[in-house]
């Protein structure tokens, strides 16, 4: 990506100025206390994006969009009422903050409703370093095209066995929010997220296969060139051409780095806050236990610079901080919110709305090394469907990938599902690689689990 293409002013980007959401953020606070709330947060968002589709080499779709919202949660006591609009008009403010306060009078009273303690809040955040997490890119849609166009012509040239695109996308999204709260909190900063992505078929007629690359990131220019993402996807789905079942059997089962930031949001969903109070979830009393494999170590790091989660504070407003997940496979902390916490008779952990750059440490073998402590099983690539019960932690999902024979890929796989429960693989994770692909909230790479059933003929 050229340096060209992002720009350092935020003035003419957003709809209203961050003072702006600032002021309606206490005129909505002010109101609240006024017409009886015993309490109120308020978060303000204003922001845009700008999206193309190219489809062999022609424009398929071009979207923008240009948002804004403002959602108010009041307590009368222990009741709470939320509403929200996209009007910041004067009377609209007010109307949705009445609103709020009609739902909350007709609600029943929750004990552990409310604000977060008001020495939990993030209400200075001086000395911490800079997220650096706004990065503009000033991009023409006649620029946004060729960048798509470039992608996908890079696929289509790595062979002619790529016989047709889904399509490659660009896509820029920029925005800015305020929290507050009547506690004295107020917080709030812009943000950027840049996507490019590409998805082609290799084959024809009855031996087709399609898949994709895509790259994310703050900054656009950390995305990569677009040759390359276009070029991944190609051979990714010429890898896959000749694909075939397998017989049933019990084998090791490796999940490459993009598949296995999964298997970690399957174990964050089940040591989270609402399962844990609603006791749906199989890691319930599991704080202080092992787990994991001793081999797993998670770390949160929100404050990382251009992290994808990072944030200086939760949903609640609460200061966020570095802390050990998972030490030796044991687990030291779940993830709660203000509610949550209360719900279980703990303190929030600063998770309200979800983990903040979890980094699983990385073992010393690549997804080369892996295969090679495998030595024999099943490399996947691709899960599908939705099975995981986290009550049980019973997990069958359908897949494909590559089945691996004397630590080397011998053949594509598809039509099989892989079956376990998430206890035990979790304890069975055997080796986890350095390949860490970075998309999201979550940083890990490759997984190897010791021994999953896969069903095949």
């Amino acid at each position: 990506m050229s340096r060209s293409a992002t720009i350092a002013t935020t003035e003419s980007r957003f709809s209203h100025r961050l003072e702006t959401l600032q002021e309606l953020a206490r005129d909505v606070l002010a109101h609240a206390g006024k017409q009886g709330a015993s309490a109120c947060e308020v978060d303000v968002s204003d922001g845009f994006g700008q999206s193309v589709t190219v489809r062999c080499a022609e424009i398929e779709t071009i979207e923008y969009n240009r948002d804004k919202s403002l959602a108010v949660t009041v307590y009368l006591g222990q009741r709470k009422g939320h509403a929200s609009t996209s009007d910041f008009s004067t009377n609209a403010l007010r109307e949705t903050v009445d609103a709020a306060l009609n739902i909350a009078r007709f609600t029943a009273a929750d004990p552990c409703a409310g604000l977060p303690d008001a020495e939990l809040l993030a209400v200075d955040t001086r000395h911490l370093p800079d997220l650096d997490l706004y990065h503009p890119w000033l991009l023409s849609v006649e620029a946004a095209v060729d960048l798509a166009r470039r992608c996908e012509q890079a696929a289509f040239a790595v062979s002619p066995k790529i016989s047709n695109s889904e399509g490659a996308t660009l896509s820029i999204q920029e925005g800015q929010f305020v929290s507050a709260n009547s506690l004295g909190f107020m917080g709030g900063y812009p943000t950027s997220r840049h996507y490019l992505a590409c998805s082609v078929i290799a084959g024809k007629d009855q031996n087709m296969q399609r898949d994709d690359w895509y790259s994310t990131a703050r900054d656009p220019l950390a995305i990569g060139s677009p040759e390359s993402i276009g070029e991944h996807a190609a051979r990714r789905a010429l890898s896959r051409l000749g694909a075939r079942k397998i017989k049933t059997c019990r084998v090791p089962v490796l999940f490459e780095a993009p598949l296995a930031s999964s298997l970690i949001g399957n174990f964050v969903h089940a040591a989270s806050g609402g399962s844990l109070y609603r006791k749906t979830s199989f890691l319930v009393d599991s704080l202080g236990k092992r787990v994991f494999s001793k081999r797993v170590q998670i770390s949160e790091r929100p404050h990382l610079q251009r992290g994808l989660a990072s944030s200086y504070f939760d949903s609640d407003g609460v200061l966020t901080h570095d802390r050990e997940v998972l030490v030796d496979g044991r687990l030291q902390g779940y993830f709660l919110s203000a509610y949550s916490a209360r719900k279980l008779g703990m303190q929030t952990t600063g998770n309200a709305g979800g983990c903040h750059n979890l980094i699983v440490h990385p073992g010393k073998r690549d997804l080369q090394g892996l295969l090679k402590k495998m030595r024999r099983g099943l490399l996947v690539t691709e899960l599908l469907g939705h099975g995981v019960n986290y009550v049980t932690g019973d997990y069958s999902r359908g897949a494909a990938g590559f089945w691996v024979d004397k630590g080397e890929i011998a053949h594509p796989v598809e039509g099989i599902t892989i079956a376990g429960n998430l206890r035990d693989m979790f304890r069975n994770v055997a080796a986890v690689g350095n390949d860490v692909l970075v998309r999201g909230s979550k940083q890990v790479g490759s997984i190897l689990i010791e021994q999953m059933r896969v069903a095949g003929d």
